[in-house]
């Protein structure tokens, strides 16, 4: 019998490791590699990734690239919470299958989805051709920690991107569960963000009566954006490679952290805090027509809207699905929302579940 160790704990440890550069290379940074050589893979980043999710070809090149069988496909991140928003979320990858030009690969938060979704979901997957994979994340115990569950939520949708999912995935667009989209999302998908970490839609103007509810168009958060647009967090597109070597997770978390010790602070927990960082990480604008919401937008613009989201209205209370069957009609849409609605009833009636 071998010797046994003890064991001393269940806590996480932290290493700390000692870097020295060589002589010249002083003005070269560790994660954030030149575009040329990230291109080629050269960067620390890619040759972990490398080691770690797949075997270097072997090659007299020493800039050959690993290529993984996701690389072909649009990755698409969501999250959902309850019965309501679960119906929401199927349509949402209905929608965006439909349009989209290229496979798409759906990557769901599990924490909160329930069995029910789960296992209507696969049945989805074999009937309109896209693929679901889920992944999980425990709060950390050395982050503060969230009690509402709504932001909790909001905290996963921004807090974690870097560890969420497999080093292999270069890029993700997150897209609420309260949304449909009305266009190729490879349009999205292929953007130059311009060596940017991640792209927001900028909020709409063009609705003059919610123009009063725009907070950040005065004040404290006039004065902290300096000129910069606040941007709403339903929909956003993130380069992982470039999310992970610049280490914007570590920004976010450190700033999140400080924030939240104030209960006034991070109102909208998800939104607030990439724009709050903006100084340190910039943020990509989208084209204005990437997110179309009727609180905030001009009916006029409705028609260019590539996606539609059911966001809130300050000025009244409307149920979210009495929202969607008005908001999501007319001649702008192949298909209504009522129509992709029962489409997903008559898939789950056929396969023998439960849809409500």
């Amino acid at each position: 019998m071998g010797l046994s160790t003890p064991v001393l704990g269940f806590g996480d440890q932290t290493h700390r490791l000692i870097v020295v550069k060589r002589r010249g290379m002083e003005s070269y940074s560790l994660l954030d590699a030149p575009d040329d050589t990230m291109q080629q893979g050269q960067g620390l980043w890619n040759k972990l990734s490398s080691g770690l999710f797949g075997k270097q070809k072997s090659s007299s090149s020493s800039s050959s690239v690993v290529k993984h069988e996701d690389d072909d496909k649009i990755h698409v991140f969501s999250l959902a919470s309850g019965h309501m928003y679960e119906r929401l979320l199927r349509i949402m990858m209905l929608s965006v299958s439909r349009q989209a030009s290229r496979p798409v690969k759906f990557w769901l938060l599990e924490n909160y989805l329930s069995p029910a979704f789960k296992a209507m979901a696969a049945v989805m997957s074999a009937r309109f051709g896209f693929e679901v994979a889920y992944v999980t994340y425990k709060w950390p115990h050395w982050l503060r920690h969230q009690t509402q569950q709504q932001r909790i939520i909001w905290g996963y949708k921004i807090l974690f991107l870097d560890v969420l999912f497999p080093l292999h995935l270069k890029k993700v667009i997150y897209v609420d569960a309260d949304q449909v989209v009305r266009a190729d999302i490879a349009e999205l998908w292929d953007m130059d963000l311009q060596g940017h970490a991640y792209a927001y839609t900028p909020f709409c103007a063009s609705r003059e009566e919610t123009l009063g509810f725009q907070f950040w168009r005065q004040g404290y958060w006039k004065d902290h954006l300096q000129g910069r647009p606040y941007h709403i967090s339903a929909l956003y597109v993130v380069d992982l490679q470039r999310f992970r070597q610049q280490t914007v997770g570590d920004q976010l978390r450190a700033t999140y952290d400080q924030l939240s010790r104030d209960p006034n602070s991070l109102a909208n927990l998800d939104q607030d805090l990439p724009n709050y960082t903006q100084h340190a990480v910039p943020i990509f604008s989208l084209p204005q027509e990437w997110l179309w919401c009727e609180t905030w937008c001009s009916e006029d613009s409705k028609s260019k809207a590539k996606t539609i989201d059911l966001c809130n209205n300050p000025l009244h209370k409307e149920p979210k699905l009495d929202m969607a069957r008005r908001v999501i009609s007319g001649k702008l849409f192949n298909h209504s929302w009522v129509q992709l609605d029962s489409e997903i009833r008559d898939v789950a009636t056929a396969a023998g579940l439960l849809h409500e």
